[in-house]
């Protein structure tokens, strides 16, 4: 064996024994585009595509590589890296942007081809791709309500707008069951970078998309063109990250993420769950979730409602009266989407049929929607609920005790109060309840919304007295 060969012959022992050890799509992607350069003594020289290739094996296949060439070669092998670009091919490209939402400028990414001979004067290796960030411009700050069930998630992205990647809210979890609102904050914050820094990437994406755009990748050999996509992405977000299931898609997810991660990027994501309680999740992946600050949005409270509503109507530019709105909002109480459900079924009704818009007419559309209620909820039946579930007596709930579980009870009656009554003031509500002024009121509600974003039980405990007093409603 001449020497010119040898180089070839221990590289490709080592391919023998990484194969044998690595899953072979992986294989295939990484090891098989790799080309052998020379043999100095211990020192092996390989040929790789692009740097970006060189990074991601040393990350990801580090100890295979170190323990597999000191096994060819000897204690004192090295593995140097020869890069070489080579001529690019179609780069990925997204759907064209629609003129009114936000437009990322163009970007470099580095793209492979196995043949071809590069330019002295060209990076070949690179494709300039024109990304869609897939922004619906509807979903901005202005147009989101904010109220205490998503106060500290609009505070959150306020504040990663105005310096993406440099807060400690990175990455930004959202959780919550549907129509609560997890969409549209994760794109007004996507939305309000592009105006502050219109050099920044941004883009919105699903866990499911994804996990389908890599499944296509590796089926088609771009992996490499994939993931080299993926990290040039300046704030990724990803809109139901539970649906990012499979141990090909996580890992290199999880690559995506760590590479962003320690260059300043921001991540956003969005689940239907908490990060402890997501399935068939890696946990390392899991881990980074939680590097950052994990919020939970919960169902609006009448305030909120009512706000939404007004605002929903006045971009529709019609004008409802007062008792149709709290009318609507004291009888949709689940979240944002059945709200503006019912509010555009209600707008479509009067419209098609020639009818006013009445509480005769709302009446009408809710009931086809939510059912009829089951119970009237009153000031009277919470704070016997409370008093019921805490074994306590009326006078005590409404004494002037500063013990931490009479407290507690007396707060919750507020927040149910406030919560589950339609028009009720925060005055009527602390004259009720032990003579307290509209402040106290106030500052409980915050309170309990703090406590129940913090505390499992005492988040259980409010959970139970709402479902004791308003019975669910028939569907």
């Amino acid at each position: 064996m001449t020497d010119q060969e040898r180089h070839i012959a221990v590289w490709n022992n080592c391919l023998r024994i990484i194969e044998n050890n690595i899953d072979p799509k992986q294989f295939s992607t990484w090891f098989t585009p790799i080309r052998p350069v020379s043999l100095e003594g211990a020192k092996l020289t390989v040929e790789v595509p692009s740097d970006f290739f060189r990074e991601y094996i040393e990350g990801a296949y580090k100890d295979i590589l170190r323990l597999t060439i000191k096994r060819a070669i000897g204690a004192d092998a090295q593995l140097f890296y020869l890069v070489r670009p080579v001529q690019n091919r179609e780069g990925m490209v997204l759907p064209e942007t629609p003129a009114s939402a936000p437009v990322n400028n163009p970007i470099s990414v580095p793209t492979y081809q196995p043949s071809g001979t590069p330019s002295p004067f060209v990076f070949p290796g690179v494709q300039r791709v024109k990304i869609n960030p897939r922004l619906n411009p509807v979903y901005c700050f202005r147009n989101l309500v904010e109220g205490e069930c998503n106060k500290l998630g609009v505070g959150a992205g306020e504040s990663i707008s105005q310096a993406p990647g440099k807060t400690p809210f990175n990455p930004l979890f959202l959780f919550g069951g549907p129509g609560l609102g997890k969409t549209h904050i994760a794109q007004a914050i996507g939305i309000d970078i592009k105006e502050r820094f219109q050099n920044l990437t941004v883009l919105y994406v699903t866990g499911n998309e994804f996990k389908t755009q890599y499944m296509d990748a590796v089926k088609g050999n771009r992996i490499v063109d994939f993931i080299a996509f993926y990290l040039r992405i300046d704030v990724l977000i990803v809109d139901d990250i539970q649906d990012l299931v499979g141990q090909g898609s996580q890992n290199t997810f999880f690559n995506v993420f760590n590479h962003l991660h320690q260059n300043g990027k921001q991540l956003i994501f969005t689940s239907d769950r908490a990060p402890v309680d997501l399935q068939n999740f890696e946990e390392r992946l899991l881990s980074r979730f939680k590097w950052g600050l994990s919020v939970e949005l919960s169902r609006p409270d009448y305030a909120t409602r009512l706000e939404m509503l007004r605002s929903r109507a006045q971009r529709e530019g019609v004008r409802l009266d007062e008792e149709v709105l709290t009318f609507l909002a004291s009888r949709i109480k689940t979240n944002f989407r059945e709200l503006e459900g019912t509010l555009t079924s209600l707008l479509a009704h009067a419209t098609l049929a020639h009818r006013d818009i009445n509480v005769e007419l709302a009446q009408s559309i809710t009931g086809k929607i939510v059912g009829e209620e089951v119970t009237d909820v009153n000031m009277n039946t919470i704070i016997s609920t409370v008093c019921e579930y805490f074994n306590i007596t009326r006078d005590t709930l409404l004494s002037k005790s500063r013990k931490r579980q009479i407290v507690q009870a007396r707060q919750i009656a507020m927040y149910e109060c406030r919560n589950l009554i339609s028009g009720c003031s925060l005055s009527t509500i602390g004259a009720e309840l032990g003579g307290k002024d509209h402040a106290t009121v106030l500052h409980a509600c915050s309170t309990v919304q703090d406590l129940m974003s913090t505390d499992k039980l005492f988040k259980q405990w409010v959970e139970d007295i709402e479902n004791m007093v308003a019975v669910p409603v028939e569907r």
